[in-house]
């Protein structure tokens, strides 16, 4: 997708291929967003148990190595359609970069796929989401997200990445881009690639660290 609207910059809540370390709203970074969105939404969002969530990443951890070997990913939720929409939307949102590779890099879809089967409440959400999003894309474009081009994906996404300013003839795409979002970051971040990505070195001692970012309290509103 290119940066032509709104959500189209740095690392990006509605996706974008500019890479993760531009763009700020709120003078809170996207990727910072995301970073402590993937932290605090893991459990919530999943709604899984830890032993399920580490079956999840190990699907995503197999899918990865299939990918970068050039194998096949299997997956037993999503139709294939449904499956590369959600390989199209989750490198939207976590795209490849200097740094690290995208979602679909790290084995997320492997992951939701994983997280959906097991659990049913999440199920129609996303799946009905993925079909608001064809629906949506089909009155504007005349054709299904995957067919739609960038600027008309990006138009799509613009208007559903921001809850407080979006319509209310979208708010079925707010909550579904929500909840999708949550899971790519879950998903990501989770992943030996998104640790890496975080540069998160375990229990060593940091001399210069300096506590969480003011800015970073304020939006999680205990600042």
């Amino acid at each position: 997708m290119s940066g032509n609207g709104e959500a189209g910059k740095g690392k990006r809540e509605a996706g974008s291929g500019n890479g993760r370390s531009g763009g700020e709203r709120g003078g809170l970074s996207r990727r910072a967003m995301l970073e402590v969105m993937a932290i605090a939404s893991l459990a919530t969002a999943c709604e899984a148990s830890p032993a399920v969530v580490e079956k999840a990443k190990k699907a995503a951890r197999d899918a990865s190595a299939a990918r970068a070997n050039g194998g096949t990913v299997t997956h037993k939720f999503f139709t294939p359609h449904e499956w590369d929409t959600v390989e199209v939307l989750v490198d939207l949102i976590i795209p490849r970069d200097e740094r690290s590779g995208s979602a679909t890099d790290a084995g997320v879809p492997a992951f939701m796929d994983f997280i959906l089967d097991e659990y049913e409440k999440n199920r129609l959400p996303i799946r009905g989401g993925l079909a608001w999003l064809d629906r949506e894309c089909t009155d504007r474009f005349g054709a299904t997200f995957l067919d739609c081009t960038a600027p008309q994906r990006a138009a799509v996404l613009d208007d559903i990445a921001w809850p407080k300013r979006a319509k209310p003839e979208h708010s079925q795409g707010v909550a579904f881009f929500n909840r999708f979002r949550d899971l790519t970051a879950s998903g990501f971040w989770s992943s030996k690639m998104g640790v890496e990505d975080l540069q998160y070195i375990g229990n060593v001692i940091n001399p210069d660290w300096k506590g969480c970012p003011p800015e970073a309290l304020r939006k999680l509103g205990v600042g």
